[in-house]
């Protein structure tokens, strides 16, 4: 007999290497494409390890383009997979951790770190700061707002008010940093401006490195909790009867969406509505609420609108670069509007 339901996973595991293989293609385009010139004939040269005839394109290429590259995709998995669980487990279509606030809580941590003991130890710079001190700053602080949303959860039962109360926390939170920076020096408060833009070119090898390694933990944690965040789609009560314990699962997601989320805003700055807008297109593409296909197609779906917002803000040709942040909101604002618009008409 034709079993039925392994010929609709063999369907939902297209999309999924027709996905991988488009975010291949724009890792590649990303590397080719740049604000500096460089011939195609000379990039493939490059990237299979032959000399080139301008020593100034190697470094480019390999110390600039490269990198930049591999952290649009890791905070493209990363604030997907976060923006995904939060709308889950709110069961909101604009949850996500930009609006939660989450972004804003990291971005507090950041500041506590740069801004305040930065100031106080060392005077003038923010450079002898650690990467792993950074993200376990940017992860206390994205924490910190979870666990207030979380703490209101258990006493007020309903969705809206918590998300309503997790955007006036991370109001606070950026209220917060606002009076830090009135009261920082002038050399600190420039470098926090800049970083609060969000950018994806000013991290070294080595952040790199550990940005990968902290956005792999947050990630197997989230593809974990698969069953946790399928069984809180259909409620709390229905979860509870399978065994879930629900505050340890709110937990579990909290803990991978705070590291994703604040580990992403340490080194990038806080990248807003990729979060949102990619889970929506993962549901749009694959026709179907299982995280099991939802949770590798954010992935995938993440990266690839990171890179072209990567791409976007370079300005091919030109010398100039955009902050990320800008380009995300314009290709992530129109997005939002249309769900919004759409969800009406459904309701009407």
């Amino acid at each position: 007999m034709i079993n039925l339901g392994k010929i609709m996973q063999a369907k939902k595991l297209w999309p999924l290497l027709v996905l991988g293989i488009f975010v291949f293609i724009l890792f590649l385009l990303d590397v080719f494409i740049g604000s500096v010139k460089i011939p195609v004939f000379e990039t493939l040269k490059i990237l299979v390890g032959k000399s080139s005839s301008h020593s100034e394109w190697e470094v480019i290429i390999f110390s600039f383009r490269i990198p930049r590259a591999l952290t649009a995709l890791l905070a493209g998995m990363a604030l997907s997979v976060s923006g995904l669980q939060m709308q889950t487990v709110f069961r909101n279509p604009l949850a996500g951790p930009y609006v939660l606030g989450i972004s804003s809580g990291a971005s507090l941590g950041v500041a506590i770190l740069v801004l305040g003991f930065s100031s106080i130890l060392f005077q003038t710079s923010s450079n002898m700061i650690g990467d792993w001190t950074l993200v376990l700053a940017a992860s206390f602080g994205s924490a910190l707002i979870l666990l207030l949303i979380f703490i209101v959860s258990v006493r007020i039962k309903d969705i809206m008010t918590i998300l309503i109360l997790g955007i006036l926390f991370g109001s606070i939170a950026s209220a917060l940093v606002g009076v830090m920076q009135y009261f920082s020096n002038e050399s600190l408060l420039k470098s926090f401006v800049v970083w609060s833009m969000g950018s994806l070119g000013n991290i070294t090898q080595d952040q790199i490195q550990v940005l990968s390694i902290v956005i792999l933990i947050g990630l197997l944690i989230s593809f974990a909790s698969v069953k946790i965040l399928n069984a809180l789609l259909l409620g709390e009560d229905y979860a509870k009867t399978l065994g879930i314990n629900i505050k340890a699962a709110r937990a579990i997601v909290f803990l991978s969406t705070s590291i994703l989320a604040g580990s992403v805003t340490a080194f990038c700055g806080p990248i807003g509505f990729i979060g949102i807008v990619v889970p929506h297109l993962g549901r749009m593409f694959f026709r179907t609420s299982n995280h099991g296909f939802l949770m590798p197609g954010s992935v995938l779906i993440g990266s690839a609108l990171m890179l072209i917002s990567d791409m976007i803000s370079q300005l091919p040709g030109s010398e100039k670069i955009l902050p990320i942040n800008s380009i995300t909101a314009l290709l992530g604002i129109p997005i939002i509007i249309w769900i919004i618009i759409k969800r009406k008409r459904i309701i009407q």
